[in-house]
């Protein structure tokens, strides 16, 4: 058991319910909710929740899995099922579009991004490998991850957390480190800045995962596991038909 998550009252399914219901909120609101209002603002902060939390369950799935080739074919899967369902969320339009030309939309779901962030923690823990060739690998992910959601950022989160998943201190600290960056990006990247004051939300991952989460697995019902990757793409589709036909 991870020595920083022995204490809490949430096992990891419990959470992830948690971090489903999260995404669930933060994509209604970018559907259907001005993002400058106080509610908007609101439910954002409430979906920054969700990566971070799923990068860090990635890591422990890693760490406990028995089969990672298996483990990364089930992510380049839904991958690539929901990258047609997120591009019709987002747009509104099929992946491949022939107006004005033949264009294929480079836009991937989270899913992408966790799978990027999954490879990146193998390579790191590829002893054949020398250091310098690692970082080079784990910044082509980086790159790689600016066609995903969460890019760059939750690359990172899902490695930090394999490298210091047995020191609570340096574990979060690196995760603080790289939040704030995503933050003051996010700031000076819009107009109004305080219009990415939502983002601040990616801190409360630490107080979920540190002071909630007991280190359980809880039940081994295969809904747990199968669960997320059948309902991110089918409430991506739900939520754009909503939002591109009905409204």
């Amino acid at each position: 058991m991870n020595e920083s998550t022995n204490v809490g009252f949430l096992n990891r399914n419990q959470i992830k319910w948690i971090a489903i219901a999260a995404m669930l909120i933060d994509h209604i609101a970018w559907a259907f909710v001005p993002t400058e209002s106080v509610l908007g603002q609101i439910m954002h902060f409430i979906g920054r929740l969700t990566a971070p939390t799923m990068a860090y369950f990635l890591a422990e799935g890693y760490h406990y899995t028995k089969n990672i080739n298996k483990y990364i074919r089930r992510l380049l899967i839904f991958a690539v099922i929901s990258w047609p369902a997120f591009v019709y969320f987002e747009f509104g339009c099929a992946v491949v579009s022939f107006e004005g030309g033949f264009w294929i939309y480079p836009q991937f779901g989270v899913i992408y991004t966790l799978l990027l962030g999954l490879m990146a923690i193998r390579l790191w823990d590829n002893e054949n490998r020398p250091k310098w060739l690692k970082v080079l690998g784990v910044i082509g992910l980086c790159i790689l991850s600016f066609v995903g959601d969460w890019p760059i950022y939750l690359v990172l989160w899902c490695l930090l957390f394999h490298i210091y998943r047995d020191d609570a201190k340096k574990k979060w600290t690196a995760y603080t480190i790289v939040a704030i960056a995503c933050c003051l990006m996010m700031l000076l990247m819009s107009i109004p800045w305080w219009t990415s004051l939502f983002m601040m939300g990616v801190f409360l991952t630490p107080f979920l995962i540190q002071f909630c989460y007991n280190g359980e697995q809880g039940s081994k019902n295969p809904i747990n596991k199968w669960f997320f990757y059948v309902f991110y793409p089918l409430h991506l589709v739900i939520l754009g038909i909503i939002r591109w036909v009905l409204i």
